[in-house]
């Protein structure tokens, strides 16, 4: 009975664990690598959660500025509306208290992201050839401009712009405007983080292009179902049912779609050229050259061709 567990962990050992392993790194070396990544992630990210939870309050406040307020580009500046004051209610004795919490630490995943990626590359790179490092270090890096461009996108003119849209519906409607505080950053929160990941479409497809999943001809080809894509992703990503919101959100997806093309014809997996017959021209390179005649392949090879005996008594 004593040798069982030894049997099992030998057992695991030879069937699991041992093909998984590399030659640099076993793979129980790699779990404790990721733990201790892990942990620094989740320390960095607490401290700064510190940081953003002290600034909570004013956080808040700048997250209430596209409420009433539409962004300019031609003064790069806010300009108030012509919205009434919505007061901001809470209904529940811990509400403001929980709002503040989850600001501050979404406001802490996005500034530690850099910090995050970093740990996401020295962990992978050492598995990495070197062309396949000169591709990722770009990529990981725009991941996270990507992702603080589509966080922008939304704060300076997709969040006015929809509040303004909606708030100006139910006053003309003759209601009266008051707002739950957890509704409102539920709302706000999540269209930021939407966004931001929408706006990774591009780097996704242009990826996939570069590892020959797909390329131009076939995405140009599917465009109708990416419209469509588009809308049952937003009508499954917008926090309220309206269609207002779901075009408002699937418009720059589908935009981003075309970008993602453009980026999978420049970046994307170069395939063999064919010839008319539809062979590729390294095969049929490759069956001319095994067609040769052997007085070619004699020229060609010199004296290791090996001709037929011939008989010379006769």
């Amino acid at each position: 009975m004593s040798n069982g567990p030894n049997s099992i962990h030998q057992w695991l050992q030879d069937t699991i664990f041992k093909p998984l392993e590399d030659k640099k790194m076993p793979v129980m070396e790699h779990l404790v690598e990721l733990q201790v990544r892990l942990t620094r992630v989740a320390i960095i990210t607490a401290v700064v959660f510190a940081g953003t939870f002290f600034y909570a309050d004013t956080l808040v406040k700048w997250l209430r500025i596209p409420l009433q307020n539409m962004f300019t580009l031609g003064s790069l500046s806010w300009v108030p509306t012509d919205l009434p004051t919505v007061p901001f209610v809470f209904l529940a004795p811990a509400e403001a208290l929980w709002q503040n919490v989850k600001v501050a630490g979404l406001f802490a995943v996005v500034a530690a992201t850099p910090y995050i990626l970093f740990e996401i590359w020295q962990f992978v790179v050492p598995g990495l050839h070197a062309q396949e490092r000169r591709f990722v270090a770009p990529f990981v890096m725009l991941t996270a401009v990507a992702f603080y461009a589509g966080v922008g996108f939304a704060f300076f003119f997709v969040l006015p712009f929809a509040l303004n849209f909606l708030i100006a519906y139910g006053v003309n409607a003759g209601f009266v405007p008051q707002i739950s505080i957890a509704q409102y950053v539920g709302f706000a929160l999540w269209f930021l983080m939407v966004f931001g990941l929408i706006f990774e479409v591009p780097l996704a497809i242009t990826l996939m292009a570069k590892l020959g999943w797909v390329d131009a001809p076939f995405l140009i080809r599917y465009w109708k179902w990416a419209l469509l894509g588009s809308f049952v992703i937003a009508a499954i990503l917008t926090p309220t049912p309206d269609p207002f919101n779901q075009a408002l959100m699937a418009g720059p997806m589908f935009l981003l779609y075309w970008v993602g093309i453009f980026g999978a014809k420049y970046f994307g997996k170069t395939k063999p050229a064919e010839s008319p017959t539809g062979v590729p021209a390294v095969a049929m390179a490759t069956a001319g050259a095994g067609a040769a005649s052997p007085s070619a392949m004699s020229k060609s090879s010199g004296s290791d061709y090996v001709g037929v005996p011939t008989d010379r008594r006769r």
